[in-house]
């Protein structure tokens, strides 16, 4: 992956091409998240292809490729979020109608639906995309203990979305276990 990276940092498009296609079910992944609407999706990480195309050259180490990337995508989200905030319109995601999603698949996107989006975010870099703290953030210029703490309340607030309210007749006791990962 790195002699790729460093081919399209020397101007190799094909290279470059192939890439955004390893890449690019991550960041629907990441934008989905985070904007919830195919079609913001769709303007984010067509933006964020081109950022990275135009500014490839300012990556320091290849190496960091998937994070710088990411970084630059949330950033594309953001100011798609910021442009909407302007006309006060709710930022809510709609539940996603696919006829070959599993249940679990279908559960876990409804119910990151219900996550408030400081929490969404690093449950979905941490979880679906698999970064460590650190590198989460890094890509959202956090401190560690502030992703940690966010991670944390997010997995409080999935626990708390997923699990139905607790009834006085409820005899078995109602617990949830999301697996973490040292980070």
């Amino acid at each position: 992956m790195t002699d790729l990276i460093k081919k399209a940092i020397y101007g190799d498009t094909d290279a470059f091409l192939e890439l955004m296609d390893v890449n690019s079910l991550a960041m629907y992944k990441v934008a989905k998240g985070i904007l919830g609407n195919d079609d913001d999706v769709a303007d984010a990480v067509q933006n964020t292809i081109l950022t990275c195309f135009e500014k490839l050259n300012t990556l320091k180490k290849p190496r960091y490729f998937k994070t710088w990337m990411i970084r630059i995508l949330i950033n594309e989200c953001n100011k798609i979020l910021s442009h909407y905030k302007k006309f006060n319109w709710d930022e809510e995601i709609p539940l996603i109608g696919q006829m070959d999603m599993s249940i679990a698949e279908f559960e876990f996107k409804e119910m990151l639906g219900r996550i408030d989006a400081p929490y969404r975010i690093i449950l979905l870099l941490y979880y679906v995309e698999g970064f460590r703290i650190s590198e989460i953030a890094e890509i959202l210029d956090l401190n560690k203990n502030t992703v940690k703490t966010r991670l944390s309340r997010g997995r409080q607030q999935a626990k708390k979305e997923y699990l139905p309210p607790a009834s006085k007749n409820d005899t078995l006791p109602q617990t949830i276990s999301i697996q973490t990962r040292k980070g």
